[in-house]
């Protein structure tokens, strides 16, 4: 069930409610519009994650134990398209998916139960840190532009155009983490849990995806870029 606000005079920000209890949906729904958010609501993971791909909305409050998708698993998948703050809501004995949802990316949490009032002054509150932010300077390493902010890899050529480099989630993190420190040896383990989280990959999962990432770098004219370094891992950027 999608419920929506008409636009406010005091704040076009959209807040994504997902909440399978109707009752507390109702009344944090009622606060949010009343404090001049607009808010969508859904009552399950699985359209949670429709609505935030389709809407995109400012700030997701997101319950830990939903239907469909449990609320970890869609923040998670949230995470892996952007940085979209994410308040968590959880029961008070859940300590355990407290501290899992902010090792996962949360930017704060409310406990049942809650002060409707006070879980919209926390929305307040993440929305002005998190829009007070300065923007992230794209990463330069020779002629690869690395912008993680607007998630995309650009390779400017010498006649001053620059093209995109068609890369998936995964080999877009990898060139990014590599590329933030070149020359830095990188070790799988190190790759695997700073660029796929989420993942249970053994090691020489790892392998597949630099392969694959190395090739679209050959193929848009940056060379072997990336050095496996025997035993260890990978760094950008071959030593002469």
């Amino acid at each position: 069930m999608l419920a929506t606000t008409p636009p406010s005079s005091h704040s076009d920000r959209l807040v994504l409610l997902v909440e399978d209890e109707p009752g507390i949906s109702s009344v944090l729904d009622a606060y949010i519009r009343r404090d001049g958010l607009r808010c969508a609501t859904a009552a399950d993971g699985l359209e949670g994650l429709r609505l935030f791909r389709t809407m995109r909305p400012d700030l997701v409050l997101l319950d830990i134990h939903l239907p469909g998708m449990d609320g970890l698993d869609l923040l998670k998948e949230i995470r892996s398209e952007g940085q979209t703050p994410v308040i968590i809501v959880t029961a008070l004995a859940d300590d355990v998916d407290k501290l899992l949802g902010l090792q996962l990316g949360a930017d704060d949490y409310v406990v049942k139960p809650f002060n409707p009032a006070e879980v919209v002054a926390r929305i307040r509150a993440v929305l002005r840190r998190t829009s007070a932010q300065p923007e992230q300077a794209p990463i330069r390493v020779g002629s690869i532009e690395i912008d993680e902010q607007g998630h995309v890899a650009m390779v400017h050529l010498d006649e001053g155009r620059a093209v995109p480099l068609p890369l998936t989630l995964t080999e877009f993190r990898l060139l990014a983490c590599l590329a933030a420190q070149p020359r830095r040896c990188f070790s799988r383990s190190f790759l695997i849990e700073h660029c796929l989280p989420e993942s249970e990959a053994l090691e020489r999962v790892i392998d597949s995806h630099i392969s694959k990432l190395r090739r679209k770098l050959q193929i848009a004219g940056q060379g072997d870029l990336i050095e496996a370094v025997r035993g260890i891992g990978y760094r950008l950027w071959r030593e002469s």
